[in-house]
Protein backbone atom coordinates (compact mmCIF):
# COMPACT_ATOMS: atom_id res chain seq x y z
CA UNK A 1 0.00 0.00 0.00
CA UNK A 2 1.39 3.38 -0.97
CA UNK A 3 1.90 6.04 1.67
CA UNK A 4 0.04 9.37 1.26
CA UNK A 5 3.29 11.21 0.48
CA UNK A 6 4.11 8.65 -2.24
CA UNK A 7 0.68 9.14 -3.78
CA UNK A 8 1.18 12.91 -3.75
CA UNK A 9 4.57 12.59 -5.48
CA UNK A 10 3.09 10.40 -8.21
CA UNK A 11 0.14 12.76 -8.72
CA UNK A 12 2.47 15.75 -9.04
CA UNK A 13 4.58 13.80 -11.54
CA UNK A 14 1.51 13.00 -13.64
CA UNK A 15 0.29 16.60 -13.56
CA UNK A 16 3.74 17.73 -14.63
CA UNK A 17 3.88 15.31 -17.56
CA UNK A 18 0.24 15.49 -18.72
CA UNK A 19 -0.31 19.01 -20.07
CA UNK A 20 -2.27 20.67 -22.92
CA UNK A 21 -0.52 21.26 -26.24
CA UNK A 22 -1.60 22.74 -29.56
CA UNK A 23 0.29 21.19 -32.47
CA UNK A 24 3.25 18.86 -32.56
CA UNK A 25 5.35 19.50 -29.47
CA UNK A 26 8.74 19.71 -31.21
CA UNK A 27 8.06 22.66 -33.56
CA UNK A 28 5.88 24.26 -30.87
CA UNK A 29 8.76 24.01 -28.40
CA UNK A 30 10.88 25.84 -31.00
CA UNK A 31 8.18 28.52 -31.17
CA UNK A 32 8.23 28.71 -27.38
CA UNK A 33 12.00 29.10 -27.23
CA UNK A 34 11.85 31.81 -29.92
CA UNK A 35 9.08 33.64 -28.07
CA UNK A 36 11.16 33.74 -24.89
CA UNK A 37 14.23 34.98 -26.79
CA UNK A 38 12.15 37.71 -28.43
CA UNK A 39 10.70 38.79 -25.09
CA UNK A 40 14.20 38.86 -23.60
CA UNK A 41 15.45 40.93 -26.54
CA UNK A 42 12.65 43.43 -26.01
CA UNK A 43 11.60 43.85 -29.64
CA UNK A 44 11.05 42.13 -32.96
CA UNK A 45 14.28 40.39 -34.05
CA UNK A 46 15.95 41.34 -37.30
CA UNK A 47 17.74 37.97 -37.50
CA UNK A 48 17.15 34.63 -35.80
CA UNK A 49 19.65 31.76 -35.62
CA UNK A 50 18.24 28.44 -34.46
CA UNK A 51 20.37 25.43 -33.51
CA UNK A 52 18.60 22.11 -32.93
CA UNK A 53 19.34 18.53 -31.99
CA UNK A 54 18.79 15.94 -34.70
CA UNK A 55 15.65 14.54 -33.07
CA UNK A 56 13.99 17.95 -32.92
CA UNK A 57 14.69 18.46 -36.62
CA UNK A 58 13.38 14.97 -37.42
CA UNK A 59 10.11 15.55 -35.57
CA UNK A 60 9.52 19.07 -36.88
CA UNK A 61 10.13 18.71 -40.61
CA UNK A 62 6.93 17.17 -41.92
CA UNK A 63 4.22 18.12 -39.47
CA UNK A 64 1.50 20.73 -39.90
CA UNK A 65 1.78 23.89 -37.82
CA UNK A 66 -1.58 24.82 -36.25
CA UNK A 67 -3.57 27.52 -37.98
CA UNK A 68 -1.07 28.12 -40.78
CA UNK A 69 -1.65 25.53 -43.49
CA UNK A 70 2.13 25.15 -43.52
CA UNK A 71 4.62 22.52 -42.38
CA UNK A 72 7.89 22.68 -40.57
CA UNK A 73 10.25 24.90 -38.66
CA UNK A 74 10.52 28.28 -40.44
CA UNK A 75 6.90 29.27 -39.78
CA UNK A 76 7.21 27.98 -36.20
CA UNK A 77 10.19 30.25 -35.63
CA UNK A 78 8.61 33.25 -37.35
CA UNK A 79 5.36 33.04 -35.37
CA UNK A 80 7.22 32.47 -32.12
CA UNK A 81 9.01 35.75 -32.73
CA UNK A 82 6.07 37.75 -34.02
CA UNK A 83 3.24 36.78 -31.69
CA UNK A 84 4.22 34.02 -29.29
CA UNK A 85 3.73 34.44 -25.56
CA UNK A 86 6.06 32.21 -23.59
CA UNK A 87 3.72 32.08 -20.59
CA UNK A 88 1.35 29.98 -22.71
CA UNK A 89 3.83 27.09 -22.79
CA UNK A 90 2.98 24.47 -25.41
CA UNK A 91 -0.14 26.44 -26.31
CA UNK A 92 2.09 29.30 -27.45
CA UNK A 93 0.36 29.56 -30.85
CA UNK A 94 -3.23 29.53 -29.61
CA UNK A 95 -5.63 32.17 -30.96
CA UNK A 96 -3.50 32.62 -34.08
CA UNK A 97 -4.94 35.09 -36.63
CA UNK A 98 -4.73 35.10 -40.44
CA UNK A 99 -2.88 38.42 -40.35
CA UNK A 100 -0.24 36.97 -38.05
CA UNK A 101 0.26 34.00 -40.38
CA UNK A 102 0.75 36.38 -43.33
CA UNK A 103 3.30 38.36 -41.34
CA UNK A 104 5.08 35.10 -40.57
CA UNK A 105 5.22 34.18 -44.26
CA UNK A 106 6.68 37.59 -45.06
CA UNK A 107 9.24 37.16 -42.30
CA UNK A 108 10.38 33.93 -43.95
CA UNK A 109 10.56 35.56 -47.40
CA UNK A 110 12.85 38.21 -45.97
CA UNK A 111 15.31 35.41 -45.08
CA UNK A 112 15.66 36.47 -41.49
CA UNK A 113 15.74 32.89 -40.16
CA UNK A 114 18.68 30.47 -40.24
CA UNK A 115 18.21 26.93 -38.92
CA UNK A 116 21.00 24.40 -38.44
CA UNK A 117 21.89 21.16 -36.69
CA UNK A 118 23.60 21.66 -33.33
CA UNK A 119 26.87 19.76 -33.50
CA UNK A 120 28.71 17.99 -30.69
CA UNK A 121 25.82 17.47 -28.29
CA UNK A 122 24.44 14.23 -26.91
CA UNK A 123 21.03 15.67 -26.06
CA UNK A 124 18.04 14.27 -27.91
CA UNK A 125 16.01 17.38 -27.07
CA UNK A 126 17.98 20.61 -27.53
CA UNK A 127 16.74 23.97 -28.84
CA UNK A 128 18.89 27.09 -28.97
CA UNK A 129 17.57 30.39 -30.33
CA UNK A 130 19.67 33.53 -30.88
CA UNK A 131 17.71 36.68 -31.73
CA UNK A 132 19.45 39.85 -32.93
CA UNK A 133 18.20 43.43 -33.22
CA UNK A 134 20.70 46.18 -34.11
CA UNK A 135 23.47 45.87 -31.50
CA UNK A 136 21.44 43.77 -29.07
CA UNK A 137 21.02 40.01 -28.88
CA UNK A 138 19.23 37.48 -26.69
CA UNK A 139 19.81 33.74 -26.44
CA UNK A 140 17.56 31.09 -24.93
CA UNK A 141 18.01 27.34 -24.61
CA UNK A 142 15.43 24.61 -23.97
CA UNK A 143 17.01 21.32 -23.02
CA UNK A 144 15.81 17.89 -21.99
CA UNK A 145 12.12 18.75 -21.72
CA UNK A 146 9.92 20.65 -24.17
CA UNK A 147 9.24 23.52 -21.77
CA UNK A 148 12.43 23.47 -19.68
CA UNK A 149 14.51 26.62 -20.17
CA UNK A 150 18.06 26.04 -19.03
CA UNK A 151 19.69 29.27 -20.28
CA UNK A 152 18.51 32.86 -20.83
CA UNK A 153 21.03 35.51 -21.84
CA UNK A 154 20.98 39.11 -23.08
CA UNK A 155 23.99 41.00 -24.44
CA UNK A 156 26.42 38.69 -22.67
CA UNK A 157 24.67 38.84 -19.31
CA UNK A 158 23.27 35.51 -18.11
CA UNK A 159 19.80 36.14 -16.70
CA UNK A 160 19.00 32.51 -15.91
CA UNK A 161 21.01 29.29 -15.85
CA UNK A 162 20.05 25.76 -14.90
CA UNK A 163 22.66 23.02 -15.12
CA UNK A 164 20.17 20.19 -15.51
CA UNK A 165 16.58 20.14 -16.63
CA UNK A 166 15.60 17.72 -13.85
CA UNK A 167 16.86 18.42 -10.36
CA UNK A 168 18.29 15.52 -8.41
CA UNK A 169 15.42 15.48 -5.90
CA UNK A 170 12.81 15.05 -8.64
CA UNK A 171 14.96 12.52 -10.45
CA UNK A 172 15.31 10.38 -7.35
CA UNK A 173 11.57 10.50 -6.71
CA UNK A 174 10.56 9.47 -10.21
CA UNK A 175 13.18 6.77 -10.49
CA UNK A 176 11.52 4.96 -7.59
CA UNK A 177 8.53 4.01 -9.74
CA UNK A 178 7.93 0.32 -10.35
CA UNK A 179 5.20 -1.60 -12.14
CA UNK A 180 3.73 -2.63 -8.80
CA UNK A 181 3.65 0.94 -7.48
CA UNK A 182 1.92 2.12 -10.65
CA UNK A 183 -0.73 -0.57 -10.30
CA UNK A 184 -1.24 0.16 -6.59
CA UNK A 185 -1.53 3.90 -7.22
CA UNK A 186 -4.11 3.41 -9.97
CA UNK A 187 -6.16 0.75 -8.20
CA UNK A 188 -5.99 1.64 -4.49
CA UNK A 189 -5.76 5.46 -4.34
CA UNK A 190 -8.92 7.30 -3.24
CA UNK A 191 -10.71 7.92 -6.52
CA UNK A 192 -11.30 11.59 -5.69
CA UNK A 193 -7.52 12.09 -5.89
CA UNK A 194 -7.50 10.79 -9.48
CA UNK A 195 -10.27 12.84 -11.11
CA UNK A 196 -7.73 15.13 -12.79
CA UNK A 197 -7.15 12.47 -15.47
CA UNK A 198 -10.66 13.01 -16.86
CA UNK A 199 -9.48 16.35 -18.28
CA UNK A 200 -7.15 14.44 -20.60
CA UNK A 201 -9.96 12.16 -21.75
CA UNK A 202 -12.36 15.06 -22.42
CA UNK A 203 -9.80 17.12 -24.33
CA UNK A 204 -8.57 14.26 -26.50
CA UNK A 205 -12.12 13.09 -27.21
CA UNK A 206 -12.94 16.54 -28.64
CA UNK A 207 -9.96 16.22 -30.97
CA UNK A 208 -11.13 12.76 -32.05
CA UNK A 209 -14.65 14.03 -32.75
CA UNK A 210 -13.25 16.86 -34.89
CA UNK A 211 -11.95 14.26 -37.36
CA UNK A 212 -15.56 13.66 -38.44
CA UNK A 213 -15.97 17.26 -39.61
CA UNK A 214 -13.29 17.81 -42.22
CA UNK A 215 -10.35 16.38 -44.12
CA UNK A 216 -7.31 15.84 -41.90
CA UNK A 217 -4.03 14.24 -42.86
CA UNK A 218 -4.57 10.81 -44.38
CA UNK A 219 -8.09 10.52 -42.94
CA UNK A 220 -7.26 7.22 -41.24
CA UNK A 221 -10.26 7.49 -38.94
CA UNK A 222 -12.69 8.31 -41.76
CA UNK A 223 -11.41 5.48 -43.92
CA UNK A 224 -11.82 2.98 -41.09
CA UNK A 225 -15.40 4.08 -40.55
CA UNK A 226 -16.30 4.41 -44.23
CA UNK A 227 -18.20 1.81 -46.25
CA UNK A 228 -15.11 -0.06 -47.37
CA UNK A 229 -13.49 0.18 -43.94
CA UNK A 230 -16.52 -1.29 -42.21
CA UNK A 231 -16.73 -4.04 -44.84
CA UNK A 232 -13.13 -5.08 -44.09
CA UNK A 233 -12.79 -4.36 -40.36
CA UNK A 234 -16.41 -4.36 -39.19
CA UNK A 235 -18.45 -1.86 -37.19
CA UNK A 236 -17.33 -3.11 -33.80
CA UNK A 237 -15.59 -2.15 -30.58
CA UNK A 238 -12.12 -2.75 -31.98
CA UNK A 239 -12.72 -0.52 -35.01
CA UNK A 240 -14.20 2.22 -32.83
CA UNK A 241 -11.14 2.15 -30.54
CA UNK A 242 -8.70 2.37 -33.45
CA UNK A 243 -10.74 5.02 -35.29
CA UNK A 244 -11.19 7.34 -32.31
CA UNK A 245 -7.48 7.26 -31.50
CA UNK A 246 -6.32 7.67 -35.08
CA UNK A 247 -8.86 10.45 -35.57
CA UNK A 248 -7.38 12.63 -32.85
CA UNK A 249 -3.95 12.04 -34.39
CA UNK A 250 -5.26 12.89 -37.89
CA UNK A 251 -6.50 16.24 -36.60
CA UNK A 252 -3.39 17.05 -34.61
CA UNK A 253 -0.84 16.12 -37.25
CA UNK A 254 -2.73 18.11 -39.88
CA UNK A 255 -2.10 21.27 -37.86
CA UNK A 256 -5.61 21.98 -36.60
CA UNK A 257 -5.91 24.63 -33.88
CA UNK A 258 -7.33 22.06 -31.48
CA UNK A 259 -5.59 21.33 -28.18
CA UNK A 260 -4.83 17.82 -27.00
CA UNK A 261 -3.57 16.59 -23.66
CA UNK A 262 0.02 15.48 -24.14
CA UNK A 263 1.97 12.96 -22.08
CA UNK A 264 5.74 13.09 -21.58
CA UNK A 265 6.10 15.81 -24.20
CA UNK A 266 4.02 14.20 -26.95
CA UNK A 267 0.43 14.84 -27.97
CA UNK A 268 0.24 11.59 -29.92
CA UNK A 269 1.38 9.66 -26.87
CA UNK A 270 -1.24 11.41 -24.77
CA UNK A 271 -3.89 10.52 -27.34
CA UNK A 272 -2.81 6.88 -27.60
CA UNK A 273 -2.75 6.48 -23.82
CA UNK A 274 -6.29 7.85 -23.37
CA UNK A 275 -8.55 7.31 -26.39
CA UNK A 276 -8.49 3.47 -26.64
CA UNK A 277 -9.20 3.22 -22.92
CA UNK A 278 -11.95 5.86 -23.01
CA UNK A 279 -13.62 4.32 -26.06
CA UNK A 280 -13.56 0.83 -24.55
CA UNK A 281 -15.04 2.15 -21.28
CA UNK A 282 -17.79 4.08 -23.07
CA UNK A 283 -18.76 1.19 -25.31
CA UNK A 284 -18.76 -1.33 -22.45
CA UNK A 285 -20.54 1.11 -20.11
CA UNK A 286 -17.83 0.96 -17.46
CA UNK A 287 -18.34 3.07 -14.35
CA UNK A 288 -16.64 6.44 -14.01
CA UNK A 289 -14.40 5.05 -11.29
CA UNK A 290 -13.32 2.15 -13.51
CA UNK A 291 -12.56 4.60 -16.33
CA UNK A 292 -10.54 6.88 -14.06
CA UNK A 293 -8.43 4.04 -12.68
CA UNK A 294 -7.83 2.59 -16.15
CA UNK A 295 -6.76 6.00 -17.52
CA UNK A 296 -4.39 6.53 -14.59
CA UNK A 297 -2.90 3.08 -15.11
CA UNK A 298 -2.41 3.69 -18.84
CA UNK A 299 -0.93 7.18 -18.57
CA UNK A 300 1.30 6.47 -15.58
CA UNK A 301 2.61 3.29 -17.20
CA UNK A 302 3.55 5.39 -20.22
CA UNK A 303 5.38 7.90 -18.04
CA UNK A 304 7.27 5.09 -16.34
CA UNK A 305 8.45 3.54 -19.60
CA UNK A 306 9.40 6.95 -21.01
CA UNK A 307 11.58 7.58 -17.97
CA UNK A 308 13.73 4.68 -19.18
CA UNK A 309 13.65 5.56 -22.89
CA UNK A 310 13.72 9.37 -22.81
CA UNK A 311 11.42 11.92 -24.42
CA UNK A 312 12.81 11.52 -27.94
CA UNK A 313 14.30 8.36 -29.38
CA UNK A 314 14.49 6.16 -32.45
CA UNK A 315 11.65 4.08 -31.02
CA UNK A 316 8.15 5.24 -31.98
CA UNK A 317 6.32 6.63 -28.97
CA UNK A 318 3.12 4.82 -29.90
CA UNK A 319 4.81 1.58 -28.79
CA UNK A 320 5.06 3.01 -25.29
CA UNK A 321 1.64 4.69 -25.21
CA UNK A 322 -0.10 1.62 -26.61
CA UNK A 323 1.53 -0.50 -23.93
CA UNK A 324 -0.03 1.77 -21.33
CA UNK A 325 -3.36 1.56 -23.13
CA UNK A 326 -3.20 -2.24 -23.18
CA UNK A 327 -2.78 -2.20 -19.40
CA UNK A 328 -5.78 0.08 -19.04
CA UNK A 329 -7.92 -2.05 -21.34
CA UNK A 330 -6.94 -5.23 -19.50
CA UNK A 331 -7.97 -3.60 -16.22
CA UNK A 332 -11.36 -2.67 -17.70
CA UNK A 333 -11.78 -6.27 -18.86
CA UNK A 334 -11.47 -7.33 -15.22
CA UNK A 335 -7.81 -8.26 -15.42
CA UNK A 336 -5.75 -9.01 -12.34
CA UNK A 337 -2.32 -7.57 -11.58
CA UNK A 338 -0.71 -10.64 -13.13
CA UNK A 339 -2.81 -10.35 -16.28
CA UNK A 340 -1.89 -6.68 -16.64
CA UNK A 341 1.78 -7.67 -16.55
CA UNK A 342 0.94 -10.24 -19.23
CA UNK A 343 -0.49 -7.49 -21.45
CA UNK A 344 2.71 -5.47 -21.06
CA UNK A 345 4.90 -8.43 -21.99
CA UNK A 346 2.68 -9.27 -24.96
CA UNK A 347 3.00 -5.70 -26.22
CA UNK A 348 6.78 -5.56 -25.86
CA UNK A 349 7.10 -8.92 -27.59
CA UNK A 350 5.08 -7.63 -30.55
CA UNK A 351 5.79 -4.10 -31.82
CA UNK A 352 9.13 -3.28 -30.22
CA UNK A 353 11.39 -1.91 -32.93
CA UNK A 354 8.84 0.30 -34.69
CA UNK A 355 10.94 3.25 -35.82
CA UNK A 356 10.24 6.92 -35.30
CA UNK A 357 10.80 8.65 -38.64
CA UNK A 358 9.53 12.03 -37.53
CA UNK A 359 6.20 13.60 -36.68
CA UNK A 360 3.87 13.72 -39.67
CA UNK A 361 0.29 12.87 -40.77
CA UNK A 362 1.11 9.18 -41.24
CA UNK A 363 1.73 8.88 -37.48
CA UNK A 364 -2.00 8.07 -37.39
CA UNK A 365 -1.23 4.80 -39.19
CA UNK A 366 1.30 3.81 -36.53
CA UNK A 367 -1.12 4.76 -33.77
CA UNK A 368 -3.78 2.60 -35.43
CA UNK A 369 -1.34 -0.33 -35.42
CA UNK A 370 -0.49 0.35 -31.78
CA UNK A 371 -4.13 0.38 -30.66
CA UNK A 372 -4.86 -2.80 -32.57
CA UNK A 373 -1.90 -4.51 -30.91
CA UNK A 374 -2.98 -3.16 -27.51
CA UNK A 375 -6.39 -4.77 -27.95
CA UNK A 376 -4.90 -8.11 -29.00
CA UNK A 377 -2.41 -8.06 -26.12
CA UNK A 378 -5.19 -7.36 -23.61
CA UNK A 379 -7.33 -10.16 -25.04
CA UNK A 380 -4.44 -12.62 -24.82
CA UNK A 381 -3.69 -11.51 -21.27
CA UNK A 382 -7.28 -12.03 -20.12
CA UNK A 383 -7.05 -15.55 -21.55
CA UNK A 384 -3.84 -15.96 -19.49
CA UNK A 385 -1.70 -16.17 -22.61
CA UNK A 386 1.66 -14.43 -22.18
CA UNK A 387 4.94 -14.38 -24.06
CA UNK A 388 7.42 -16.14 -21.79
CA UNK A 389 11.00 -15.38 -20.78
CA UNK A 390 12.10 -18.10 -23.18
CA UNK A 391 11.09 -15.84 -26.06
CA UNK A 392 12.97 -12.80 -27.31
CA UNK A 393 13.58 -9.86 -24.97
CA UNK A 394 10.87 -10.82 -22.45
CA UNK A 395 11.92 -11.43 -18.86
CA UNK A 396 10.02 -13.05 -16.00
CA UNK A 397 10.32 -9.71 -14.19
CA UNK A 398 8.04 -7.18 -15.91
CA UNK A 399 10.21 -4.24 -14.81
CA UNK A 400 13.25 -5.90 -16.40
CA UNK A 401 11.21 -6.47 -19.55
CA UNK A 402 10.56 -2.72 -19.70
CA UNK A 403 14.26 -2.04 -19.17
CA UNK A 404 15.03 -4.40 -22.04
CA UNK A 405 12.67 -2.42 -24.26
CA UNK A 406 14.45 0.77 -23.22
CA UNK A 407 17.85 -0.65 -24.10
CA UNK A 408 16.59 -1.43 -27.60
CA UNK A 409 15.28 2.13 -27.98
CA UNK A 410 18.16 4.04 -26.42
CA UNK A 411 21.19 1.95 -27.41
CA UNK A 412 20.25 -0.59 -30.03
CA UNK A 413 18.54 1.86 -32.40
CA UNK A 414 21.07 4.71 -32.28
CA UNK A 415 22.36 3.95 -35.76
CA UNK A 416 18.80 3.63 -37.01
CA UNK A 417 18.10 7.15 -35.80
CA UNK A 418 21.11 8.49 -37.71
CA UNK A 419 20.10 6.75 -40.91
CA UNK A 420 16.51 7.98 -40.63
CA UNK A 421 17.70 11.57 -40.25
CA UNK A 422 20.05 11.20 -43.21
CA UNK A 423 17.21 9.94 -45.38
CA UNK A 424 14.91 12.76 -44.28
CA UNK A 425 17.44 15.53 -44.83
CA UNK A 426 18.54 14.20 -48.22
CA UNK A 427 14.96 14.55 -49.44
CA UNK A 428 14.88 18.26 -48.64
Amino acid sequence: MLLPEERLQIKLLMQQEIIPAIGCTEPIAVSLCTAKATETLGGEPEKIDVSLSANIIKNAMGVGIPGTGMNGLPISVALGALRGKSEDGLEVLKDLTRNEVERGKQYIKEKRIHIKLKEDISDKLYIEVLCRRKDDYAKTIIRGSHTSFTHIEKNGKILYEKKAYVDEESKNKTNNLTFRKIYDYAVTSPVEELHFILDAAKMNKKAAQAANHGQFGHNVSKNLQGEKGIHIFGDNLHTKMVASTAGACDVRMAGALIPVMSNSGSGNQGIAATMPVLTYAEQMKSSEEELIRALILSNLMMIYIKQHIGRLSALCGCVVASTGASCGITYLMGGSYAQITFATKNMIANITGMICDGAKPSCALKIASGVSTASLSALMAIENEVVTSQEGIIDDDVDQTIRNLAIIGTEGMVETDKIVLEILTQKQ
